[in-house]
């Protein structure tokens, strides 16, 4: 009987929402003729056979996990080939966020323009591109060069495999804000980290004591067409795309074929009511907002409208309850929890 399990597939969902988004996915495309296969998909270093890589790509591979991803997917590509093939695979698989080590600054435009056609197409692919200023909240900008182990120097570019397993692997109730990277002895410090931060740059800091994320924001920097400031943080986004994933694929897996009842429509309301619930419990929503879905009434009546101009001048009850076809106009209203990143603490004497 299919509708009461959309339920119990819902708060299984919200009841695992933050362990499922501290185990996300990095992707890679690396450059190297050691081995003829193309995809890869590894669980941990130990999986990894050494001779298939170069060294430099089994450092990346090995930096990756230090971030905690539950999975690494690889694409190989040739010396000389372009990355649309590898793309082109990664576009059917599941995974989070993309690092391309060997990425030159011209060819971030591209890998930008195709995560942001990915992402309208309904895709919730984010990528850490170095030193691109997309203004788009699926692309990290990363930006800190002359990151050093001991006597070794990496580029921006050879560490977004590093900070893509990290984010990755950053739960839901957590922020990659200040996040250490134990491994790392010195940087070339920003001259400005408030303005890069404030310009969309995720950046490392020195604080001293250890290198670290200066602050977990995406290179959104421009809030128009409903694009608020909360979207600048990549723990908001990540949020966001868990919350569309999980209601797309219990819709598609449970809905599309039934019944378009208005009973029905209320409940896979109410189903998601019960998601939402328990993203509250877990910290995911702030818990003094009314995070609740709902019919939507004006999206109907526009709707309806469009089939009869009569329907302007029918009540909302009416308009609710009124036969649309094979669609279902939902929404709801929510607002993510944020971590703790700011303290203003005053002192009287």
């Amino acid at each position: 009987m299919g509708l009461p399990e959309i339920l119990i597939e819902f708060k299984a969902a919200a009841s695992t929402a933050v362990a499922r988004s501290g185990n996300g996915i990095a992707a890679l495309i690396l450059r190297d003729g050691s081995n003829a296969a193309v995809s890869y998909s590894y669980t941990k270093l130990a999986d990894i056979v050494q001779s298939h890589w170069t060294a430099a790509n089994h450092d990346i591979l090995r930096k990756t996990f230090l971030g905690g991803p539950a999975r690494v997917l690889v694409e190989r590509i040739g010396a000389d080939d372009a990355y649309d093939a590898a793309l082109a695979r990664l576009k059917h698989k599941k995974w989070n966020y993309l690092a391309i080590p060997d990425l030159a600054e011209d060819g971030a435009s591209a890998i930008a323009d195709w995560i942001i056609a990915q992402r309208a197409d309904k895709k919730t692919f984010k990528a850490v591109l170095p030193g691109y200023a997309a203004n788009n909240e699926g692309i990290i900008n990363f930006a800190t060069e002359g990151i050093k182990e001991d006597t070794k120097t990496y580029t921006a570019a050879q560490y977004c495999a590093r900070i893509a397993g990290i984010l990755a692997g950053t739960p839901l109730d957590a922020s990659c804000t200040y996040a250490v990277l134990p491994e790392v002895t010195s940087i070339t410090e920003s001259a400005d980290p408030d303005k890069d931060i404030d310009d969309g740059k995720l950046i490392l800091i020195d604080d001293g004591a250890h290198i670290k994320i200066g602050r977990g924001v995406n290179s959104l920097t421009t809030l128009t067409g409903g694009k608020t400031a909360d979207m600048q943080k990549i723990k908001i986004v990540d949020g966001m795309d868990l919350m569309r994933d999980d209601i797309r694929a219990a819709f598609e897996d449970n809905y599309i074929g039934i019944a378009n009842s208005y009973d029905n429509k209320q409940l896979f309301v109410n189903a998601v009511n019960v998601y939402l619930a328990g993203l509250v419990r877990d910290g995911v929503l702030y818990d003094a907002y009314d995070n609740s879905a709902y019919i939507d009434i004006a999206a109907q009546r526009a709707w309806l409208e469009s089939k009869d101009p009569a329907w302007a001048d029918k009540d909302d009850n009416e308009v609710k309850e009124a036969n649309t076809g094979s669609y279902v106009f939902a929404g709801c209203g929510v607002k993510f929890q944020d971590a703790i990143e700011d303290l203003r603490f005053s002192i009287v004497m």
